[in-house]
């Protein structure tokens, strides 16, 4: 069985405290020949992240790394404190491990802290992208690459952004360990709950426009309106019909009112243009009637779970994942 320990430090993001593990968790519950022994470290045995800031304790010390059953990778997330060298013990620990052959990987700028122990020096590396250039002026032993790509491999230390990023790495080396198909299996049970939502959305939607019924119109023009705010008022108007049956005849039909469908129409094309095309947060949220990056946020993650970003990142893991499987 493969020990994959988690090291993190104070300061360390939430996300990170959850989404690469739960890589090889999912792996190691779903998979019967992808067995993983997941440990979850600090040098202290507490963990502080949040703001405000909650403490939290860990399973493992830094007994995680060489213990009873010797760590076979070391997963370092970010934290705040990443221009600071680690912790003297931690350092020796982490030296340890690389002196061993054990795999290393660093998320974010969990890159530092192997960067800051020499590991790094003349190889190519990746951290969140606001910190590309500084990884490059700190550490100018290591070549810092762009976050453009998910993941950086360079002999044992694999390197990546953040947030889904940890998620591409993670299932990168299940890929590595167990295969493609694994992996890809791994991939669609992580990341495929979104893309279940997206799905009944849209046939929701389309169940909507295929009925018979006056509204059908009404819901084709309404899909021509996202880029600005449409009133009740309006929307009875364009049926020719009261507001108070445009009600009645949307709850009949779709489930919805009016504007309820409208929301759910809007963040459906949102999900689709995340999915399929490159346009920055805020220029989806102008196309879909939104206003701003941060009102789309809002109701996309009330909706799916996940932001917009994160959404898009994980389409792309999924996709990218599928499509290996599929050669």
């Amino acid at each position: 069985m493969a020990v994959i320990a988690f090291l993190f430090a104070d300061g360390v993001p939430g996300h990170h405290l959850g989404i690469a593990p739960m890589v090889f968790t999912t792996a190691a519950r779903t998979v019967r020949t992808a067995a993983y022994d997941v440990r979850v470290a600090s040098a202290t045995g507490t963990v502080v992240t949040g703001d405000p800031p909650l403490g939290l304790s860990t399973p493992w010390r830094l007994d995680a790394l060489d213990g009873l059953g010797p760590a076979d990778t070391v997963f370092l997330a970010g934290h705040e404190r990443y221009r600071e060298p680690p912790p003297p013990a931690a350092a020796a620990a982490l030296r340890d491990c690389a002196d061993r052959g054990c795999r290393m990987a660093a998320v974010g700028t969990g890159t530092f802290t192997l960067a800051a122990l020499g590991l790094l020096d003349g190889r190519r590396a990746t951290t969140s992208w606001p910190h590309t250039r500084e990884l490059a002026r700190l550490h100018p032993r290591v070549t810092a690459v762009p976050s453009g790509d998910p993941a950086t491999v360079d002999g044992p230390f694999h390197t990546a952004a953040g947030i889904f990023g940890g998620v591409d790495l993670a299932v990168d080396l299940v890929e590595r360990d167990h295969g493609v198909l694994i992996a890809a299996s791994v991939a669609r049970r992580i990341v495929m709950p979104l893309h279940d939502q997206t799905v009944a959305d849209a046939a929701e939607l389309e169940r909507a426009h295929t009925e018979p019924t006056t509204l059908g119109p009404t819901l084709e023009w309404l899909e021509t309106q996202f880029h600005r705010p449409v009133t009740l008022t309006e929307i009875a108007d364009h049926a020719r019909i009261s507001v108070s049956t445009l009600n009645r005849r949307f709850r009949a039909q779709t489930g919805h009112s009016p504007l309820q469908y409208l929301l759910r129409a809007r963040l459906h094309e949102a999900q689709l243009l995340l999915e399929n095309t490159a346009v920055p947060i805020e220029g989806i949220a102008r196309r879909t009637g939104f206003g701003s990056g941060a009102n789309l946020r809002h109701h996309f993650t009330r909706l799916t779970g996940t932001g917009p970003r994160a959404y898009r990142a994980a389409s792309r893991v999924l996709a990218a994942t599928l499509a290996k499987s599929a050669d």
